[in-house]
């Protein structure tokens, strides 16, 4: 499915919950796709996502987590446990998908296509760590990418342009 995805909605993952989850049913929003990790220094940041999550919602953001296992195993637990943990500590109501590997042979076929329509630093087109960072239009295409240390409330503008657009 990468090499013919004309867009995001051209994928599925699995909820958190283990249930089919067609991006297409987002068609016509801004997203905002995270691969995140429940003890990194970096998990924090969920506090700032739920907050983009709320504040632009009414306007057409949807924030989605995919909890990743790849970088220093900091999200080892299952993906109930994953949702548990977000929800407890963080108030987490924005989508969760199950848990994924981003890079790799075995990386998500998402993770795959958006690291190359959107690479990173000289091209690279591997994620480097745990809340890497990807805006999408309402098109279904990356505009930015965006490195784990961006703080969410640091993509206010660049979200603002997007739902503007």
């Amino acid at each position: 499915m990468t090499a013919q995805a004309s867009s995001i909605y051209d994928f599925e993952a699995l909820s958190i919950d283990g249930k089919p989850a067609h991006l297409s049913t987002q068609r016509g929003k801004v997203l905002l796709i995270v691969n995140t990790a429940s003890a990194c220094g970096f998990t924090p940041q969920f506090a700032g996502l739920e907050e983009l999550a709320k504040d632009y919602a009414e306007r057409g953001l949807v924030v989605i987590g995919f909890p990743c296992n790849q970088f220093g195993a900091q999200d080892a637990g299952s993906n109930e446990e994953i949702a548990s943990f977000c929800q407890k500590n963080y108030g987490v109501s924005f989508p969760m998908m199950a848990k994924v590997d981003v890079n790799g042979d075995d990386a998500h076929p998402l993770w795959k296509w958006l690291t190359k329509q959107a690479p990173g630093l000289l091209g690279s087109t591997s994620v480097k760590w745990n809340f890497t960072k990807f805006l999408i239009g309402r098109a279904g295409q990356p505009i930015k990418r965006y490195a784990p240390t961006d703080k969410p409330e640091s993509l206010r503008a660049d979200i603002e342009q997007a739902l503007a657009a």
